[in-house]
Parts: C-alpha cells; sequence; structure tokens
C-alpha cells in the first residue's frame, strides 16, 4: 500500500471476560512455553518435515482422520481451531497501552469429490480478539462467520483449474501468501490455470478478498491482482527457481498531486531457494517495480538475501543462519516518482521480528538467527535483528503496508528504528496439535522514540492449534 493511497480494509462480553479471567496472569505463555518443552521429551517419532521450524508462517502438522459410517464416499469435511492467547506491554510502543487477549480462530470445510477431474471445496471461518478493546483490534484479528473460501477444481495429470475463492502461496510467502499467522489469514476471488507438474506454470486473474468484521466478506473493484509465476525444479539439484511477473491493476488512486487516475504496476521478479546440501542453505528474492500512479511513474523495489548452515553431526541440529532485507521508500527527489516499494500481498509475520509491527516498504534488516532440533518434532528458534529506514524521508509501514509513523516535511533526523531479540518454540504433538510460544522484545530507536513511540515493546504468546478430518 502506497503513500497517499490507504487502502480500504475491513464478542461478546461474557466470552471476553471468561477470557480475562483465564489469561490475566502475565507469563503465562512463557508458563506454558515450559509446559511444551517438557511434554515435548515424552514424545517422539514423529517426521522431521513437520519440525521445521517456521522463520515464516506455513501449516505444519496435519489432520487427525475420524471416519463416518454416514457421509457418503465422496465428501471429507476438514475442521481447524485455533487459540492464541498475546500479551503486549506497549501497543505501537505507546506507555500505557497494555493488553492481554486471547484470538480464536475456527475454521470448518466440505470437500465433495463428485469425479476424478472434479472437486468441489467450501471452507467458513469464525474469528475472534477476545478481551481486546475494539481500539485495538485490527480489521485481521476478526470476522464474524463468514465464508472464506469457495471454489470448483477442474484436474488432470498436469492441468489445473481452480475458480472461486481461494489461497494464492509462492515462495517463502514474502511476496504473495495467505498470512497465516494474522486471525483471519487472506484469500483471493478470482481464477487460476496451473500446467506442469515438476516444473509448472500459474497463470491468475484475481482480486483480494476484503475482511468485514461485522459483515460479508467481498472483493472490490473488479479483478485486481494478476500473475504468472513459474516454478521451475529440475534445473539445478535441490533448487528451486521461481521467475514470476505479478500485475495489479487499480481503477482509482490518488497521485502525489492529488489528481486521481488509475494503477498499473509491473512487478518481475524472482525467488531462488536452495535446500539444505552438505549443511548449506540459502533464498533469495528480487523485484523491480514500474508502472503507473494516476500521473506519476513507479520506481522500486526489494531484495531478500537469506543463509544459513546446519551441522547435521551434532546434538540437535544447530543451524546458524543470516537474512538481510531491503524495500526502497521514496526519497521525494522526483516529484512525480513513487519510490516506496508496494509489498503486495506477503506473510509478514516474523519477517521484521515477532512483534510484527513493521512491514516490507522502505526498510532494511540485518538479521542473525540460531535454530536447534532437540526432538523430531521441536524446533527453537533465536534471533537478533536491527532495523533501519531505507530513506529517511518516506514513512515507517506498518506490516499492512500503511503508514505507522509519517515522515516529516524534512525527513526523519536519523534512521534507526529499532533493535529486536525474539525467543520461540514449535512443538507438533501426535501430528496434529501444534503448539508455538515465543517472546519478542523490541528496543525502539531514534526515529521511533522522536514520534511518540518510545516505549520498549514486549510481545509472548502460547497458542493451540488442532485440525481434524472426517471421511
Amino acid at each position: 500500500m502506497r503513500k497517499g493511497n490507504l487502502k480500504n480494509s475491513k464478542s461478546r462480553r461474557s466470552q471476553a471476560q471468561i477470557g480475562a479471567a483465564l489469561y490475566r496472569i502475565r507469563g503465562l505463555q512463557l508458563c506454558g512455553m515450559s509446559i511444551a518443552l517438557a511434554v515435548a521429551s515424552c514424545f517422539a517419532g514423529v517426521p522431521r518435515a513437520w519440525a521445521q521450524y517456521a522463520e515464516y508462517p506455513r501449516q505444519v502438522g496435519g489432520y487427525q482422520p475420524f471416519e463416518s459410517g454416514i457421509l457418503p464416499s465422496w465428501m471429507s469435511l476438514d475442521f481447524e481451531l485455533r487459540g492464541r492467547t498475546e500479551d503486549q506491554t506497549a501497543i505501537k510502543l505507546i506507555s500505557g497501552q497494555n493488553e492481554l487477549y486471547e484470538l480464536t480462530r475456527a475454521r470448518g470445510g466440505m470437500q465433495i469429490q463428485a469425479s476424478s477431474w472434479f472437486t468441489a471445496y467450501v471452507q467458513f471461518q469464525d474469528a475472534h480478539a477476545l478481551a481486546l478493546p475494539l481500539k485495538y483490534t485490527a480489521a485481521n484479528m476478526r470476522d464474524t462467520f463468514d465464508l472464506r473460501q469457495g471454489y470448483l477444481d477442474l484436474h488432470s495429470k498436469s492441468v489445473r483449474l481452480i475458480a472461486g475463492r481461494q489461497e494464492l502461496r509462492y515462495g517463502d510467502e514474502r511476496v504473495v501468501g495467505i498470512s497465516d499467522w494474522t486471525n483471519t489469514s487472506r484469500s483471493w476471488d478470482g481464477f487460476l490455470l496451473r500446467v506442469g507438474d515438476k516444473n509448472k506454470l500459474d497463470l491468475f486473474t484475481t482480486s483480494v478478498v476484503n475482511i468485514y468484521p461485522t459483515s460479508f466478506d467481498t472483493h472490490g473493484a473488479g479483478l485486481t491482482f494478476h500473475g504468472a509465476v513459474g516454478t521451475l525444479t529440475t534445473l539445478l539439484p535441490k533448487t528451486t527457481f521461481q521467475p514470476f511477473l505479478l500485475v495489479r491493476a487499480l481503477p482509482r488512486v490518488k497521485s502525489q498531486q492529488g489528481i486521481y487516475g488509475n494503477e498499473t504496476e509491473f512487478t518481475p521478479g524472482i525467488i531462488v531457494t536452495r535446500e539444505a546440501n552438505s549443511g548449506l542453505d540459502y533464498t533469495a528474492t528480487g523485484t523491480i517495480q514500474r508502472g503507473t500512479y494516476s500521473n506519476d511513474s513507479i520506481h522500486a523495489g526489494s531484495a531478500i538475501i537469506k543463509t544459513g548452515y546446519t551441522e547435521e553431526h551434532l546434538p540437535w541440529r544447530p543451524r546458524a543462519g543470516f537474512e538481510y532485507d531491503y524495500a526502497t521508500g521514496n526519497a521525494h527527489r522526483n516529484p512525480m516518482r513513487i519510490s516506496t516499494n508496494d509489498q503486495l500481498y506477503p506473510s509478514n509475520h516474523n519477517a521484521f521480528g515477532l512483534v510484527d509491527l513493521f512491514g516490507f516498504q522502505n526498510i532494511q534488516q540485518f538479521r542473525g538467527d540460531f535454530d536447534l532440533t532437540p526432538l523430531p518434532n521441536l524446533s527453537l528458534f533465536l534471533q537478533a535483528g536491527a532495523l533501519q529506514l531505507a530513506t529517511n524521508r518516506d514513512n515507517v509501514y506498518n506490516s499492512s503496508g500503511t503508514p505507522l509513523v509519517s515522515a516529516p516535511a524534512t525527513g526523519f533526523l536519523g534512521r534507526d528504528i529499532g533493535t529486536e531479540f525474539d525467543a520461540s518454540a514449535k512443538y507438533v504433538l501426535t501430528k496434529y496439535l501444534v503448539i508455538n510460544a515465543g517472546v519478542g522484545h523490541l528496543f525502539p530507536g531514534q526515529v521511533m522514540t522522536q514520534n511518540g513511540h518510545n516505549v520498549p515493546l514486549t510481545l509472548t504468546y502460547f497458542a493451540l492449534t488442532y485440525r481434524f478430518k472426517v471421511n
């Protein structure tokens, strides 16, 4: 979301009181983490694929199967229940804004396998933020009983067409993803054509679904997000290439000069991922952006480099990693040019620390991390990162891409946003019950402290996710 164009986005009292009563004791999440680690020592045997720590959101685990003598053979039902307790000591780094609350999410889906080449799927969602005052509740925290997915799937061996409300995920979801850590997550209305198998091409024309917490979710302005994404897995061993071209076309935006017009933005890029080989792994993502924004031109881009080394022969398989992120900002050297990177539709959880306060616009980050695998189904993660503005003439943007702190006319006095330290754990219990726990602490830098966001923020959380399927 660009400067000057804020995109439209979108409990009962007794439930809130129950949630507050259950979790009012601060530090419960850390206690929960200790319990999870203790329980983990009693279980083993879950495949390593489920234990891979998700630096960025990926679903892990599976569904507990149940057999039903009532459902026909061509129908199955799936369910997901998730609760996450969060405690923030200073929301948006502002004194006095400390809250303890419960994020709940229930999902249910029905799949109909009409034939070997035709499938239909529908999924509902009900999400709430219990005990959190409405003024702190973001649009992606609550959504009262709504349709999250609903599509028809026509497929053969190498061709697939999906029409309707669906998910889009590519690479590590830093450019396009469902943002599953958020309580509502993300989906799109439109059409997806996939051709190929090991090497494939995705063509889609869609529009992101806007969340309206108290009414039905809809997309707006027709189909506005289009793309072509290739996936090449056979060029080099253990290496995946994903070249892509994304197009965002909006019918009405307001330029820096206050003139209304159309936006046509092109984002070509590539994601290269190499799996661990001789202990070394890496992911590199690069984009450039060109196009028009009413009467302004677009010149922006981004880069992500992540690398790590895993020592397979040591206990707990320690892995040390490094990451560098850069997204351009608008230095206002040319009044007819917009240079703020458009982050598009990423999964931003833990992209810039566990506090999830910042978006991938006008920002750069240096981060080191260290993770351990004490058990095949348990992973521990430690990280530290330093955040800076790409240019002090542009805003600080939040995780949804809107300004968190607006830049003064003469620019910020410095570029230091802050430094964060995080510790977290993920445990997959019996394949279909997932436990997450963590704590993140952000020390605000000069940019934040000089603009009213001067209080360090500590976020702690404890989450349980359970999934089951009825066949």
